[in-house]
């Protein structure tokens, strides 16, 4: 490879010879790298072959070019900081949107009521008692009664009641949640960046929801067997975090070329 800096023309060029044709690489961006509507699809990333060391010539040839050029155009200039003013264009704007939305709140609290029912009755309990609907998930380790062992030292009797062993569950489940972002300290902002932690999210979302479904059967359908609810709310989360780990895992191979192809072929200055 020969590098060629015509006095006639703006631009560096260079001159890649490959196989006895001379090919000329400007340094806009034209020449071995490739436009932006060119991306390749799916299947053809899973066919190429030489993929990887054509983006790191690429990656490499690129930068040395753009060092070169901020070498010699170098040149420290102060620019001035753009931004609007507090008072009043970010005030009115906030205001604005605030009244908005607080009259909003207003005409419906006065075209739609809520509905007042019969007073409570002190000396009856309901029929049924239910938390509010996003502490469904806490209502249902409440009960797993089933999976409280029995010891038979004991004859056959439980160490912990079925309430007691309901909230250590709940403790463990808090807990682990709490401790998931300690564990997990990568840089990935994508699903696909890093497959087993999205499949451990999807294995937490679909468990709070079949824990959910759990806590309220007895306003299930008669058809729903409570038997088989049980058994899905452990088997479901398991088969939807292997498929999404399968899934992303299969994604990852195309996703990261086309990641690279983005932001490790760097763009000249402007």
């Amino acid at each position: 490879m020969t590098r060629d800096n015509s006095t006639d023309t703006d631009e560096p060029t260079e001159t890649m010879t490959d196989g006895g044709e001379d090919k000329e690489v400007a340094a806009d961006g034209t020449g071995i790298v490739a436009p932006d509507d060119e991306t390749p699809t799916w299947r053809e990333r899973k066919e190429r072959k030489q993929g990887l060391s054509r983006l790191t010539y690429e990656y490499f040839e690129r930068s040395r070019r753009e060092d070169q050029d901020l070498r010699n155009d170098s040149s420290y200039v102060e620019r001035d900081v753009l931004a609007f003013p507090t008072w009043p264009h970010e005030m009115v704007r906030n205001l604005a949107l605030t009244s908005f939305f607080v009259g909003l709140i207003l005409f419906l609290s006065a075209t739609l009521p809520p509905h007042l029912g019969a007073p409570a009755n002190p000396s009856q309990t309901p029929a049924i008692i239910l938390p509010d609907w996003y502490l469904y998930w806490s209502f249902g380790l409440l009960k797993l009664g089933p999976l409280n062992p029995e010891l038979a030292v004991l004859g056959g009797k439980k160490l912990l009641q079925d309430s007691t062993y309901g909230v250590l569950a709940n403790l463990v489940v808090v807990g682990f949640i709490a401790i998931v972002p300690f564990l997990n300290k990568g840089s990935a902002r994508r699903p696909v960046e890093q497959p087993f932690w999205a499949a451990v999210g999807v294995f937490g979302v679909v468990f709070a929801a079949m824990i959910s479904a759990l806590s309220i059967k007895n306003l299930t359908p008669t058809w729903i067997d409570p038997h088989l609810l049980f058994d899905l709310t452990f088997l479901l989360p398991l088969v939807a975090g292997f498929i999404t780990y399968g899934v992303l895992r299969a994604m990852r191979e195309g996703y990261m070329f086309d990641l690279n192809r983005r932001y490790y072929r760097l763009r000249p200055p402007r």
